[in-house]
């Protein structure tokens, strides 16, 4: 049997990981200016992180929703604390694509409607409900095409005159886009946009997947904004590789049995995984960490990559430059052995290292880039002078 033939692969194989470095089966090291999608947020290997699923795996792994986990409520409690939302409940599942999914299904639930309001250039995943609310036709099936979606740009007069319609559910943004390029709707836009949720009995659905866990340098990349989505869902970097999704769920949205469910959500593994994670974000004051090395990164870049545009907060960056970056991308891994992301827009690099990535790795990454685009203004400082 073969596998099933749907991602290009570069010709690297990674066997070691530890930090921000990779190293593949021949010895090479590489500096992961990337991390897997925003999915490595504490680093590869953590010893706290290895340390907890080991002692996790030497008790038990997993067992089925029908019995007592209570890790489970320690996972909810804890990242209620950390992120700032106790008053919340917590359903876990297995991908971000799942938590959307739940999402979307749990705002038909509560309002009894069907239509949902997703925006240009957005990416929720690639689950039925999920998918038909991303914005790549592509990608989207036929069997997947019948969900009442409307796709609008940024406009709060567009939201309203859907809204108006009575029959939407639920709007979904991401609050920083991700795929889309590192696009960010303005903190009023995502302020009037809850504003009107609240006026027309829809759901506010905060898709956090890519932009949460930290990576925006606050908890959750809506916080910037100071609003309170009815539905927050999280993955990637919840789980630093462990396959773990959840949604926050407001407390005015009650459970009941059956509502939704899953095999694999919250398994005694991936809530040791997500717990050393919090922790190790804690510990290490990590969130606080990505804010200060995003600033200084964006800084750099904005005064010496000659690109058209530096966009993102925190570690998730996106450089605009006015060509495509496949040549860029491609060289930075061949030539410098980072990795580097790319987006829909062709001309956007993405940045999303993990959250405890140095400042000598930072300029290691942008003395590469330079010497790449041959346009920084004035050279960064020499290796002896890093941090």
């Amino acid at each position: 049997m073969e596998l099933f033939n749907v991602y290009p692969l570069v010709n690297i194989t990674p066997v070691k990981a530890l930090g921000a470095k990779l190293w593949d089966d021949k010895g090479q090291e590489y500096l992961d200016f990337y991390g897997g999608h925003a999915v490595i947020s504490i680093g590869h290997s953590h010893p706290h992180y290895v340390q907890r699923l080991t002692e996790q795996l030497g008790n038990i792994g997993f067992y089925s929703n029908s019995v007592q986990i209570p890790i489970q409520r320690e996972l909810a409690e804890k990242l209620g604390r950390v992120s700032g939302y106790e008053d919340y409940t917590l359903f876990l599942c297995n991908s971000g694509a799942e938590a959307n999914e739940n999402a979307l299904k749990l705002a038909s639930f509560h309002t009894g409607k069907k239509r949902v309001i997703a925006f240009k250039g957005a990416f929720h995943g690639r689950t039925s409900g999920a998918v038909a609310a991303t914005d790549n036709a592509k990608i989207v099936a036929p069997f997947n095409a019948d969900h009442h979606i409307s796709f609008l740009e940024y406009d709060l007069a567009a939201v309203e005159q859907v809204l108006q319609g009575g029959d939407v559910c639920g709007v979904i943004i991401e609050p920083i886009q991700g795929v889309g390029g590192i696009i960010m709707p303005s903190d009023e836009f995502l302020q009037g946009l809850a504003a009107l949720c609240q006026q027309y009995g829809a759901l506010l659905l905060a898709d956090e997947v890519q932009s949460g866990y930290g990576r925006s340098g606050r908890f959750f990349a809506h916080q910037h904004a100071g609003i309170r989505p009815d539905v927050i869902s999280v993955a990637k970097g919840m789980g630093n590789g462990f396959p773990i999704g959840g949604i926050l769920i407001a407390p005015e949205l009650k459970a009941s049995y059956g509502l939704l469910g899953t095999t694999f959500g919250g398994n005694h593994l991936a809530c040791a995984a997500a717990l050393a994670v919090l922790e190790v974000i804690e510990q290490e004051n990590l969130v606080q960490h990505a804010a200060e090395q995003g600033d200084y990164l964006r800084t750099e870049l904005e005064a010496h990559a000659g690109a058209e545009e530096i966009r993102g907060r925190g570690l998730m960056v996106g450089i605009k430059y006015d060509f495509p970056i496949k040549d860029l991308r491609d060289q930075l891994l061949a030539e410098h052995h980072i990795f580097v992301g790319n987006a829909s827009d062709p001309t956007v690099l993405r940045l999303l290292p993990p959250l405890n990535i140095t400042k000598a790795e930072v300029d290691r990454f942008l003395q590469a880039l330079y010497a790449l685009t041959a346009k920084s203004v004035e050279a960064i400082p020499q290796a002896s002078a890093l941090d």
